[in-house]
């Protein structure tokens, strides 16, 4: 391995390490605007110019690879006056508006150009002006500000696997700008922001609407898909400024979806900030001890199998731990918390989660997708998918209805469960692709297990794990892919029907008939609510979105930014979420409403405080304690072996940008959602 000097320090590395991340192992600090860790090398700004001991010139670090017995400074004279050089260089153009930018007080311009520059300028020409570009609803664009480090253009060729960014001209006429001036089509455009050393990028929703120290910061977990992103929220008052991604390696490294990213308008539109009751056919405004009556009215002389209980796709864990207990209580044994009707086995954890972990991916040498989109229904997967792919040792297939445009090539093997049959038996060639593989892969989608026969289909993965190698001694490749941040905790919790209980499609027939007389939805919304029928519904949620608007009574709980939570992902990696906000109005935390509500059923719940829930967490699944790990579930029997129909696997993700309550309300995501279908034209040329 090479040894090198820095400033005296001497240094051993890996082969292949670049001078710059030689001198930040040895404590160096050596500006950058091009250079990014997770991009490859464009060594274009010259920022990182250091000296290199009988080199003719300054070196940029970040491009010359560490050699044996090479001496580096840092520190000289000759490295401080490149650097103010190359300063005085990218500031000849770039426009005096740091006041208005939105990048103002988090530019590395600002701070490099205070840290490296000469401060004063000896050029007087006239600065370039550039128009700016149109790159749809979400990223702003000020060109004029751009200093071509392409760390967007590489990002979106590279890891959102969409090459939509380009330069065109040369010299002083280069332009960045997207092929015809068309709308970015990537789930992770939002990314591009963050990259940028400048202000040439910024985010359109948030523009001119906060500074970054007005803001306070708080560290929680993403909810709007099952990957379990960390994020950092922003608020100013009571309200969501923006949300950001925190770096974590084994989720989502730095990146962050642009749903997750930019629906947090949701969270001021169309919410539940007070009880109603329905009266007279209408919803009236009630306080909560006439909400609790009426449920208690309702409740009252029923048996338990005449009440049944739903949870949505944004529940925590808490709220499901207390409705659980509350039924349990109630002697309802009628809940579920797959509102899709995925026919998941939920006695045996290994059979639905995403046993190999999101990082895993990257050790994958054949990957099998069944039933799923990974673009649409977890766009950070799919891009650890790429980033794996674009290595050469793996090989890719899917089976599903259609032949989806993902940013990796892969073979397409068929449309339905026939083809996962052909392989869990030995019959198909990528049969034989994941027996010799060292670590193969198999991606379950969710629109493979919603529907009738989804307990065969899980079956015949489980036999193809079982017979071709995917479960082995350090490796489980048997992967669940689910698409609601609350199915893996529900799941873990037991919220699934109990001896002789209904599940989602048994409640809906029952409701129906008139069989289960009331009906609890804890925040369900993606259910046919005409199947219903007359039974008395409870809808507790932050949204007014289709559960809310068939309720006899409404029970207005908080969002998953508003809650001291806990989230449990795809890989069943347990995660806490905290309270960056509060709720409006007489919202509340959702297992504080259960914990009110209980005493009027004549019920109480034997927890006041969220240690003492947690606690029971612990009792119903032990493996909540270990926060923020991946705990191994051991391999054993799911899924019922039976027959299988012809009918194609279909992605449980139609529309990216539509997915949720929160999402649905968003004008954001509804912007979004219209140009991916089509429905407005991008405008092409500048915009206004």
């Amino acid at each position: 391995m090479p040894t090198l000097t820095i400033d005296g320090i001497q240094v051993t590395v890996e082969p292949g390490t670049t001078v710059l991340q030689a001198c930040e192992l040895a404590g160096k600090e050596i500006p950058r605007f091009c250079y990014h860790e997770r991009l490859t090398i464009a060594g274009n700004c010259r920022m990182c110019l250091v000296e290199q001991e009988k080199a003719p010139k300054p070196i940029a670090s970040c491009a010359m690879p560490a050699a044996d017995n090479m001496v580096i400074k840092t520190d000289t004279p000759l490295v401080k006056k490149a650097r103010e050089g190359v300063m005085e260089f990218l500031l000849i153009n770039h426009p005096l508006d740091c006041p208005i930018c939105d990048q103002g007080g988090e530019c590395d311009l600002q701070d490099q150009s205070m840290g490296y520059g000469k401060g004063a300028s000896r050029y007087d020409e006239n600065k370039r002006a550039v128009n700016d570009k149109y790159m749809g609803p979400l990223v702003a664009t000020t060109m004029t500000r751009c200093i071509h480090c392409t760390r967007c253009v590489r990002f979106a060729q590279e890891v959102a696997g969409v090459p939509e960014l380009g330069a065109i001209g040369r010299g002083e006429d280069m332009q960045i700008t997207t092929y015809l001036e068309q709308a970015m089509t990537s789930e992770l455009s939002g990314n591009v922001i963050d990259l940028c050393p400048v202000g040439a990028l910024t985010s359109k929703p948030y523009a001119f609407t906060a500074r970054s120290w007005e803001l306070r910061k708080t560290e929680t977990i993403d909810a709007m898909d099952a990957v379990g992103a960390n994020i950092r929220v922003d608020v100013r008052g009571r309200e969501v400024m923006r949300v950001l991604p925190r770096v974590n390696e084994d989720v989502n490294e730095e990146w962050l979806s642009d749903k997750s990213r930019f629906a947090y308008d949701g969270l001021r539109a169309r919410r539940l900030d007070r009880p109603y009751v329905r009266k007279a056919g209408k919803l009236q405004e009630a306080t909560w001890p006439e909400a609790f009556a009426a449920v208690a009215g309702a409740f009252k002389g029923l048996q338990g199998s005449q009440i049944a209980a739903i949870a949505g796709d944004l529940a925590c864990a808490e709220s499901m731990t207390a409705l659980k207990d509350l039924m349990e209580k109630l002697g309802s044994p009628n809940l579920d918390c797959r509102q899709d009707g995925a026919k998941i086995d939920a006695s045996t954890r290994a059979g639905y989660i995403f046993n190999s972990g999101i990082a895993g991916i990257e050790e994958a040498d054949a990957i099998l997708i069944v039933g799923s989109n990974p673009r649409r229904e977890a766009a950070l997967i799919n891009a650890r998918i790429r980033k794996r792919s674009l290595t050469g040792k793996v090989k890719i297939a899917l089976i599903g209805n259609e032949q989806p445009v993902l940013t990796y090539k892969y073979d397409y093997l068929g449309a339905g469960a026939a083809t996962l049959k052909d392989i869990a038996e030995g019959r198909h060639a990528f049969a034989e692709v994941l027996k010799t593989a060292q670590k193969p892969v198999l991606i379950l989608g969710q629109g493979a297990l919603a529907r009738a026969d989804g307990a065969a289909v899980l079956a015949l993965a489980k036999q193809a794990a079982d017979g071709l190698g995917l479960v082995k001694d350090g490796w489980n490749g048997f992967n669940m892919l689910h698409t609601a941040a609350a199915r893996v905790g529900g799941l873990d919790l037991g919220f699934v029907p109990g001896q002789g209980g209904k599940d989602v499609t048994g409640i809906l027939a029952a409701a129906q008939s008139g069989e289960i007389k009331a009906v609890y939805l804890l925040g369900a919304d993606e259910i046919d609510m005409s199947k219903l029928g007359s039974a008395f519904v409870i809808y507790q949620g932050s949204h007014g979105d289709a559960g809310a608007k068939r309720a006899d009574v409404i029970l207005p709980g908080a969002a998953y930014v508003e809650k001291d939570a806990t989230w449990v992902n795809t890989e069943g990696r347990v995660q806490l979420g905290r309270r960056a906000a509060a709720p409006p109005g007489d919202a509340r935390e959702d297992w504080s409403i259960i914990r009110a509500l209980s005493e009027p059923l004549g019920h109480k719940l034997p927890y006041d405080n969220l240690g003492m829930l947690r606690r029971r967490m612990l009792q119903l699944a032990p493996h909540f304690a270990a926060v923020d790990k991946l705990t191994p579930a051991a391999w054993g029997a799911f899924g019922t072996a039976g027959t299988v129909t012809d009918a194609p696997f279909v992605s449980a993700v139609a529309d990216f940008y539509l997915t949720n309550p929160i999402a649905r309300a968003s004008a954001t995501m509804a912007e979004c959602s219209a140009i991916a279908r089509g429905i407005t034209q991008p405008k092409t040329g500048t915009h206004d």
